[in-house]
């Protein structure tokens, strides 16, 4: 999953950047909210956490801004602003969800899977194709009886694969939900990554579309 950090806390900006990329979230970090629509004018996110209280541009300029280009990408505020009044101009103002400073990583990383649950029409917590159950908040795969260990990355690489299954995805799409900005990415990442998944999955279950890239039939 692909995401965008809005953040200007230094601390907060990178304790939260660097638990998500271990849990295998793409990060992007940005520190205002000019910095923030730029980001979202140029990218492909999958969701964005927003903090209110930001320079240059506010926050809740920012969604608002968001909603009337009638981007659908999920929002979850996350902010200091625990008053009842800013939750509901937050929650009015077009965010999916409100998680009040300080936070849990593993609380913010559940509201994040379930907010991308509800937006690609999969609110069930376990996706299963074919012979597989993909149980996401812990990163548990299992192949029929048998439980298959994946690194964060593979895992990430399967959730892009299974969430679209027949299209075919190139190698630049995917290493965009695998990295964020400033992530070293060598060139026959994703080919490594994609034979790990063969290996541990069985031969045909990720089919290469020569020329184009990588894609899971749908079942």
């Amino acid at each position: 999953m692909r995401v965008l950090l809005v953040e200007d806390d230094e601390m907060i900006g990178e304790s939260v950047k660097t638990g998500l990329r271990q849990d295998g979230f793409a990060v992007d970090w940005v520190q205002d909210g000019s910095a923030a629509e730029l980001a979202l004018a140029g990218e492909g996110y999958d969701l964005v956490l927003l903090d209110l209280g930001l320079p240059r541009r506010s926050g809740l300029e920012v969604l608002k801004g968001l909603r009337q280009r009638g981007a659908q990408l999920p929002v979850l505020i996350v902010t200091a602003r625990d008053a009842v009044q800013d939750r509901v101009a937050g929650l009015d103002a077009g965010a999916d969800d409100y998680l009040v400073k300080p936070f849990d990583l593993d609380e913010l990383a559940a509201r994040m899977r379930a907010l991308h649950r509800r937006h690609v029409g999969r609110p069930e917590p376990v996706v299963r194709v074919g012979p597989l159950a993909i149980t996401v908040a812990t990163h548990t795969v299992m192949h029929g009886d048998r439980p298959v260990a994946l690194s964060a990355r593979e895992f990430a690489l399967l959730m892009a694969l299974v969430e679209r299954p027949g299209v075919v995805l190139s190698r630049a799409q995917l290493e965009d939900k695998l990295y964020g900005w400033g992530e070293e990415v060598e060139s026959n990442t994703i080919e490594v990554y994609i034979h790990g998944l063969r290996k541990k999955l069985g031969a045909d279950f990720v089919r290469t579309v020569r020329g184009v890239g990588y894609m899971v039939p749908r079942t």
